[in-house]
């Protein structure tokens, strides 16, 4: 399998990549029901999501593999990992949020009970949904658990992160230095979809302390080494 080149868009070969990969569809996915930290296993069409998406994946040459220690993403890992011949690491710090009383229930049923609640959570990161975690707490421990998994990447590795929709949204927001409330600009990472960012190195002017770039979000395909005006 062809691999991508290292470098892309002006940074250095020696600069890390890191994927965040969200799982494949669960049945709970299927019915729009909220799966939060409940252990909900891929179905046939996320089993098959994962598949082929690993196989596109190979071809970014993975370092590392960590995962969410939930069954739907660390089997996600798990699919790439049997590919490229890498162990997945599990880490519960990549767990999707923890949602409380609302875990188990369907968008439509949240809305009709917790009307209030579920308006403001898009814009209110300090609301617990459900009365479970807020999107800072949620974002403080996917912080935690990829700076793990890169303390074990090489210059010019690739770290593969395997978890859910909603932690690696906020997660994101984080390693893009985004304020908070900006953080519902991210559209929401579809099943077995993927988004890659770039570490800037030493020769990359950096801005608010901004460490990573983006480059592909919500993306099927790898992205192609780019040459930008804007650097």
């Amino acid at each position: 399998m062809a691999r991508l080149p290292t470098h892309s868009g002006g940074i250095g070969m020696s600069a890390r990549r890191l994927v965040l990969w969200r799982h494949g569809r669960t049945s709970w996915n299927a019915q729009a029901r909220f799966q939060g930290q409940e252990d909900i296993p891929l179905d046939e069409v996320g089993q098959d999501q994962v598949r082929r998406a690993a196989q596109t994946l190979a071809g970014l040459n993975p370092s590392h593999i960590i995962a969410s220690d939930l069954g739907r993403a660390y089997a996600t890992g798990q699919a790439l990992a049997d590919l490229v011949d890498l162990e997945v690491v599990p880490d519960p710090d990549l767990r999707e949020t923890y949602s409380g009383v609302w875990q188990g229930m369907t968008k439509d049923e949240i809305m009709a009970a917790y009307p209030q609640d579920y308006t403001e959570w898009g814009g209110n990161s300090n609301l617990r949904p459900g009365g479970g975690e807020t999107r800072l707490e949620v974002a403080d421990r996917v912080i935690r658990g990829i700076e793990r998994g890169l303390e074990n990447v090489p210059a010019g590795g690739t770290l593969v992160v395997a978890s859910h929709g909603g932690a690696l949204r906020a997660g994101l927001g984080r390693l893009l230095a985004l304020e908070p409330v900006q953080w519902s600009a991210l559209g929401v990472l579809s099943n077995a979809q993927w988004s890659v960012l770039i570490e800037l190195d030493d020769a990359t002017p950096r801005h608010a302390g901004l460490s990573w770039r983006l480059q592909e979000y919500n993306a099927g395909s790898l992205p192609e080494p780019a040459i930008g005006d804007d650097k």
